[in-house]
């Protein structure tokens, strides 16, 4: 879209803030239920922007608007921005304040700062004011100014909810249920107010088509000693469905009317909230008691049962057969005729599609061929896109949601002749992948400790990514979830804690802005290794099967512990996945599972 619609649309907002009396406007990527994927109704700071990266905030006043985002889209940003006359602000940069700062050093005393309430964490909520105090800045919550000069926002989504079946869902709506109410016994709380979607979906076993990419629907929860108050359409959800529903207390009320239910509560009775998954929109309604912690589900659900995990495995290898044929195609097609970075994403789809159980891609596949790559989030589009030809690296970052699992994996493949100095980037990302992959560590360890680990190859040679190591993934839910997180830019939090049955991915990269990037990408699953008198420890389970391409490696850069787990993931991505493959894809598993 022409630059200049963006430059309008913020001089628009200007004229709102001035009728208001507001002297700076927050945008937020995000809804009321803090999602990182986001219905179109909810893409505020894009449609003003032009930004379309999934992380950014937009800070607009009278004389200057800028977009803060992390080092996965700067580059990306620099081209969505420019004559937008938005400033792109480096968030990580050691000369870009954060946002709550640069509002104390750029406004007067007693300015009034608008953030819509409903795409406000309350924790953040509470640290921005905290932080904006001494100077006397007010957040004005109560006021939706890019919402006023919207007119044509897009309705919000209202696809069918349906239940997660059998034999897949393997733990009863009940039980979840029981599970929360437990944790809200000793909490000694009345009601637990839910938000987060995949939270819902997860403790009611149901599913829906709302966000792309994520099998959840817009709702809220409202959960009781004896009761659960789902706040939703009920014409989206069957009548059998319904009744199920009933069966196990759940009473449906309009999505409208969660907030007026909500501010019913009696102010002597106490509510747990999540303070990071619950919007100040939401909570300032409410008259009764707030108890702050994490949602007992987001814990709950994070630590996948032994069944589930069994089903997991069996979409690993569904998965991994799709991206056998998929690669079996590749190579024999490279050169032979046209390829995008698009053809790419339309053909893994395609073969996905073919396997047992999968209902959708779990993101919008990443295919970025040479410097593309060096953008951790580059999307290809149809007016911007690489050919795959001549010589290079070319990063594909997937993934698939299956009713048994949820997948996410990265490769990077060579295209022509590979350079000495891309194949010395990729082998230290390798290394890095392989010491997490074989890390020990004892029950408890908060998940960011453990970034160093896969770091350490990296760093000994003076490198480093911006992105997390590795993020919590649903089982057939949201790719992304927590509360783990891989990073050592992240507080460790108590909550952090890794637990047995949880997945996570592991990713390191590197990355190298005008020339390529590099990243691999497994799941893993938290899994028993011992005890000792020192304690109990853990180890990592690899989920993901497929071969990580040995044509990049510099083998004397490895050492024999680390050769030999290379070799052994890919005797197991052998054994595993020729029973599920045959013809080109058995042929091309054959000559990648190759020991070196």
């Amino acid at each position: 879209m022409d630059s200049s619609v963006y430059f309008g649309r913020v001089a628009a907002l200007r004229n709102a803030m001035a009728k208001e009396g507001i002297d700076a406007c927050v945008v937020l990527s995000s809804d009321p239920h803090l999602s990182e994927y986001l219905p179109d109704h909810w893409q505020a700071r894009a449609w003003l922007s032009g930004f379309e990266g999934s992380a950014g905030t937009l800070v607009v006043t009278q004389l200057f608007a800028g977009l803060w985002t992390d080092s996965r889209y700067w580059e990306q940003a620099v081209d969505d921005l420019a004559g937008s006359g938005i400033e792109l602000m480096r968030a990580g940069a050691d000369d870009v304040p954060s946002i709550p700062r640069w509002l104390t050093g750029h406004l007067s005393a007693g300015a009034r700062v608008a953030v819509h309430g409903l795409t406000l964490a309350l924790r953040t909520y509470q640290d921005w004011t905290l932080e904006l105090q001494p100077s006397q800045i007010q957040l004005v919550t109560d006021v939706d100014l890019p919402g006023r000069i919207w007119s044509d926002r897009p309705s919000l989504p209202s696809s069918p909810l349906y239940e997660h079946p059998a034999p897949f869902a393997c733990r009863s709506r009940a039980g979840n249920l029981a599970a929360v109410r437990e944790a809200m016994k000793r909490e000694k709380v009345d009601w637990h107010w839910i938000s987060t979607l995949d939270d819902i979906a997860w403790l009611l076993n149901l599913r829906g088509g709302d966000v792309s990419y994520n099998p959840v629907f817009l709702a809220h929860l409202l959960l009781g000693e004896q009761e659960a108050k789902l706040f939703v359409d009920a014409s989206r959800i069957s009548v059998a469905l319904q009744e199920s529903l009933k069966t196990d207390g759940v009473e449906l009320l309009p999505y409208e009317a969660a907030c007026d239910v909500l501010a019913g509560l009696p102010s002597n009775d106490r509510i747990l909230v999540d303070p990071a998954r619950t919007t100040v929109g939401i909570t300032r309604h409410a008259v009764a008691e707030l108890v702050e912690a994490i949602n007992p589900s987001h814990l709950l659900k994070s630590r996948k049962t032994g069944a589930e995990l069994a089903h997991v495995r069996l979409a690993m290898e569904q998965d991994g057969a799709a991206l056998c044929d998929f690669f079996a195609w590749f190579e024999s097609a490279l050169g032979k005729e046209p390829i995008t970075e698009l053809t790419i994403d339309e053909k893994i789809t395609e073969a996905r599609a073919r396997r047992e159980n999968f209902v959708s891609p779990s993101f919008s596949t990443i295919a970025a061929y040479r410097s593309n790559g060096a953008m951790p989030h580059y999307h290809a589009t149809p007016e911007s896109h690489a050919v795959i030809e001549g010589d290079g690296l070319l990063l594909i970052d997937s993934g698939g949601q299956y009713l048994g699992g949820t997948t996410d994996i990265t490769r990077v493949v060579p295209v022509g002749t590979t350079s000495e100095a891309e194949k010395r980037d990729y082998t230290l990302v390798l290394k890095g992948m392989i010491a997490l992959s074989r890390a020990v560590f004892p029950v408890g360890v908060a998940a960011p400790v453990l970034d160093a680990v896969a770091r350490q190859p990296l760093w000994a040679e003076l490198v480093d990514f911006g992105h997390g190591t590795g993020h919590g993934v649903g089982y057939f839910l949201n790719v992304h979830e927590g509360p783990q997180a891989i990073s050592y830019r992240t507080p460790a939090r108590p909550s952090m804690a890794m637990e047995e049955g949880m997945i996570t991915s592991n990713e390191p990269g590197l990355y190298r802005p005008g020339k390529w990037g590099i990243r691999i990408e497994n799941l893993v699953a938290c899994r028993k290794a011992g005890a000792s008198e020192f304690g109990s420890f853990l180890k990592f389970e690899t989920l993901t099967l497929c071969p990580i391409d040995t044509r990049c490696v510099l083998v004397d850069m490895l050492d024999e512990g680390e050769r030999g787990w290379l070799n052994d993931y890919h005797r197991e991505v052998r054994e595993r996945l020729s029973p599920h493959v045959d013809g080109d894809g058995l042929e091309w598993l054959i000559r990648r599972t190759e020991p070196i």
